[in-house]
């Protein structure tokens, strides 16, 4: 395992539970989270995009913001359903994101999850083409994406510009180097999988995959993983990919922990359905000591076949907190694994 950060889905309500009561606590609790991040060591602070929820939404102010107050971690998302995406708005506001972050984003993308409403994307002025699903629309705005990201000029110029022009067909502005190659797509399926490896990105695979064979789903998800590297060999690409998976691990070190999470059922996956066609396996989550956490983490197959992992954080319990359970993993539980 070489790196170690962690996910955030940004939930806030207005229980008196929760330490998110609003869009602002989240938003101004995830930057603080991310410094605290940093400082402990981990790798990276990545978050979860979802419209028309008490959830994050809109990620480039936040990635900004992360950016310009940390130095070294990576920051980045998991993922942006490009169903709701201009392309080209898009590849600005990740340019100037990334330059402000010294390029360290890594951009997670994707079809998108369920959703909060019917079609939501419909409501941000998008549609299939005709004879399309919004799987296609979202896999044709990703190609879009990626092309720009180049850096290379399409757009001819206005022959009396308000302003000078450098020569030829002019390009997005502002354009951010080498992040063309940070951008990894969020797969449910085998098959999604082996297209981001023949597209030249970067793989995310979360706590959830399409039931595909019936096996376990960390069997079924390394496999996932090594039919993309295949993939990612046979169409000649000259970089070395990535992989992410993402888990639920809380090491029991403290009273807090137990109270948390040491009374739950953690051992079991489940099945569940996440459209009316498509069967899901989601992943256990893992709460123990961090010796026998060790162990049960050293047989999770996926764990072992990526080079990433993320940890997804119950955000509503508050920085101090959050930053506790990355501290316990990063201490107790992660040497073990062989981090660093």
């Amino acid at each position: 395992m070489k790196k170690i950060g962690f996910l955030s889905f940004g939930h806030w309500t207005p229980s008196p539970q929760s330490q998110t009561h609003s869009a602002s606590d989240t938003l101004l609790q995830s930057i603080d989270l991310a410094v605290a991040a940093e400082e402990l060591g981990a790798d990276g602070a990545y978050f979860r995009v979802h419209h028309f929820a008490r959830q994050l939404a809109s990620p480039f102010p936040l990635l900004a913001a992360i950016g310009a107050r940390t130095k070294r971690i990576e920051i980045g998302t998991a993922v942006i359903d490009m169903r709701y995406e201009n392309p080209l708005y898009m590849a600005e506001d990740a340019g100037s994101a990334d330059l402000i972050a010294g390029g360290r984003l890594q951009l997670g993308i994707s079809r998108g999850s369920p959703e909060q409403v019917i079609d939501g994307w419909r409501h941000f002025g998008y549609q299939p083409a005709e004879g399309q699903s919004d799987a296609d629309m979202a896999r044709r705005h990703t190609e879009v994406f990626l092309d720009v990201l180049r850096g290379e000029g399409f757009a001819r110029p206005n022959p009396r510009p308000m302003f000078p022009n450098p020569p030829g067909l002019l390009r997005l502005e502002p354009h951010s180097e080498g992040l063309r190659e940070r951008i990894w797509w969020g797969a449910s399926s085998d098959a999604t999988a082996v297209w981001a490896a023949k597209a030249g990105m970067n793989l995310q695979s979360s706590t959830l995959k399409t039931d595909e064979s019936g096996e376990p789903f960390h069997i079924q998800q390394a496999k996932q993983i090594r039919l993309f590297r295949q993939a990612w060999k046979e169409a000649g690409h000259t970089r070395e990919p990535r992989v992410s998976v993402s888990r639920s691990i809380f090491a029991l070190v403290d009273d807090r922990d137990r109270a948390y999470f040491g009374q739950g059922n953690q051992g079991d996956d489940s099945i569940g359905y996440i459209d009316d066609n498509t069967r899901a396996i989601f992943g256990r989550s893992y709460a123990a000591e961090p010796d026998k956490l060790i162990e049960e983490l050293k047989r999770d197959e996926a764990i072992a076949e990526a080079d990433t992992l993320l940890l997804t954080v119950p955000n509503q319990l508050g920085v101090d907190y959050n930053a506790h359970v990355i501290e316990a993993i990063l201490k107790h539980v992660a040497p073990g694994l062989g981090w660093r």
